[in-house]
């Protein structure tokens, strides 16, 4: 068995600010940014072991947060532990033919970070704690990481 959290790396999949938020990071009429899992690359994270006696209440609470607008797909997708072991794990994908899968323009996307401001707060604190989590993953250069900086007027 697995330890209870611990790194893991996606393949086929990567971290992308591709989702436009209405309710947690913005509103139907100053949407915000947030990311999704799409299509391509992979992606460094981290896997937590789940007990089967909890997985249905588990489950159905992440169910009830990702799922509001139906722009992720909820899927099992194998990932490679830092012990190499391969296993299944429970995510979110972004669905490309959803309205509020979103493709544009780097100025816009720093534009929809800026404004958004939703029930979970800002679209920019979201980034900036997506950031501090990749740092305190080890993972201190990304894309991301650049994106806050712009966002924020520091690059």
């Amino acid at each position: 068995m697995p330890a209870a959290n611990v790194a893991a790396r996606l393949h086929g999949w990567c971290r992308s600010m591709c989702v436009l938020s209405t309710i947690y990071r913005g509103t139907d009429v100053c949407p915000g940014l947030v990311l999704g899992l799409d299509r391509g690359g992979s992606c460094l994270g981290r896997a937590l072991r789940v007990r089967g006696v909890d997985w249905a209440v588990i489950k159905a609470r992440l169910d009830e947060r990702e799922l509001p607008t139906g722009v992720y797909l909820p899927r099992f997708l194998s990932v490679r532990l830092e012990d190499g072991q391969m296993v299944p794990a429970y995510a979110y994908v972004v669905d490309r033919d959803h309205w509020q899968y979103w493709r544009g323009e780097h100025d816009d996307a720093i534009r929809l970070l800026r404004q958004g401001h939703g029930r979970g707060g800002s679209a920019r604190d979201y980034l900036a704690n997506a950031v501090t989590h990749l740092t305190e993953m080890g993972i201190r250069r990304s894309s991301l990481h650049r994106l806050l900086r712009q966002v924020d007027g520091k690059a």
